[in-house]
């Protein structure tokens, strides 16, 4: 059953609406939970379904139970162990696998409840699974994202997508990759496998990397709901910092583009558009984590994000605070791109021809060659210097390289500007 079909009729009845919410809030959870229960992907999902289904009959008949969840999780184990009993006629493995499921306890509690969650991430997040599959397996099973949804996301065809998961689920039966939260002694790196992917879900709905739109707003809000759930769970300080990152980006999104969809940068937006709570509980969560001294690259970028949002003005913005961030993060992990924010930085702290001059250092490397927005920061510093030719050059540059509409947008305007 989809939640389209739940969502039918639910006006004509209160039970169905209720059904149709704990659907939408629930499903992914018990789902969770079903897999630890049942160890497979494909029969916990069938699992789920049929509870719901069971759920929209029982429930208008029987009123709802007192903990909705816990009932669903109950009777889709049962229906999936009376499946197997089923099938057990045609394959000589099914009996017992029905009894070593039928033996196994389901511990109902919430905090156990929680806990599946966390396991499912871990598993999805596992760094046996290439970057891009872990993004895949994320999306559709923790978030419950369509296949056609994250295919979308990410310019893939849906079939090479849907077939991405399978090999994925494949490699996680067939390598006998635990569900289970990693060891202390695995969890450093198992964790940054975690907050990549979360990064990268965050990073595609904030700034689409192609297409027609600038955000991806339920992408976005996916990665700061797995955020959440990973905070909850396990309060390490990068999670703190990534979630305060996230929050404090987040809290932009509507400055970002006019009615129209154009891009509106940094300097230009209107702040009292700025939402002011994430703003708040993002500079908490930054300023929890630095107290750590336990902080990494996310804090670090979380710091700089709070520094903008604390300016009145783009004029402003402590820039030699900034810089001093950058310092510091090209310290903790080297990179190109983090060198080209830097350089902006300075050119803000500096003048212009200081930051051009390191950004020419970064291209004359060859770094960044490919990547539109080191040519559309030069063409930027060109154009306030003056140099009309070179910015010109720069921004036709970029527009070779660039992939999403707005900005292509913008580019194109910034260099009918220049005449």
């Amino acid at each position: 059953m989809s939640q389209s079909s739940l969502s039918q009729e639910t006006a004509a009845n209160p039970i169905r609406r209720q059904v149709d919410e704990i659907y939408r809030s629930e499903s992914r959870r018990v789902f969770a939970t079903l897999i630890r229960l049942l160890g497979d992907f494909e029969r916990a999902e069938e699992a789920m379904q049929d509870a719901f289904a069971v759920a929209l009959e029982q429930w208008t008949r029987d009123g709802m139970p007192a903990n909705p969840r816990a009932w669903l999780v109950s009777v889709g184990r049962f229906r999936a162990i009376d499946s197997i009993r089923r099938l057990a006629r045609f394959d000589a493995s099914m009996p017992e696998l029905a009894q070593k499921l039928d033996s196994e306890t389901a511990i109902s509690e919430e905090e156990e409840l929680e806990d599946d969650r966390l396991r499912l991430i871990f598993t999805c997040c596992h760094p046996a699974l290439s970057p891009e599959a872990q993004v895949a397996l994320t999306l559709r099973e923790v978030c419950g994202l369509t296949t056609e949804e994250i295919a979308s996301a990410f310019l893939v065809a849906p079939p090479t997508l849907a077939q991405r998961i399978v090999r994925a689920k494949a490699k996680i039966r067939d390598a006998g990759i635990p569900y289970r939260v990693p060891s202390i002694s695995d969890l450093p790196e198992r964790l940054d496998s975690v907050l990549q992917v979360i990064y990268l879900v965050f990073n595609e709905g904030y700034a689409a990397s192609s297409g027609d739109l600038l955000t991806r707003t339920d992408l976005s809000a996916e990665a700061i709901r797995l955020g959440r759930l990973v905070m909850q769970l396990l309060p390490d300080a990068e999670v703190l910092g990534l979630l305060g990152l996230m929050l404090l980006q987040e809290s932009r999104r509507t400055a970002r583009s006019s009615p129209t969809g154009d891009l509106i940068l940094l300097e230009d937006q209107d702040r009292s558009c700025w939402n002011q709570a994430q703003i708040a509980e993002g500079r908490a969560l930054v300023q929890q984590s630095l107290a750590s001294r336990q902080f990494g690259i996310y804090t670090v970028q979380a710091a700089i994000a709070a520094v903008h949002s604390e300016a009145a003005s783009a004029a402003a913005t402590d820039w030699r605070q900034i810089v001093a961030l950058y310092d510091l993060l090209l310290q903790m992990s080297p990179s190109p791109i983090v060198e080209l924010n830097r350089a902006v930085a300075v050119a803000m702290r500096d003048g212009y021809a200081a930051g051009l001059q390191q950004i020419d250092e970064i291209l004359g490397r060859g770094d960044l060659a490919d990547y539109h927005l080191a040519h559309a920061a030069r063409a930027d510093l060109c154009r306030r210097l003056g140099k009309t030719a070179e910015a010109r050059a720069a921004y036709q540059q970029a527009l070779m390289q660039v992939k999403q509409e707005p900005e292509r947008r913008f580019l194109e305007k910034r260099l009918r500007k220049l005449g």
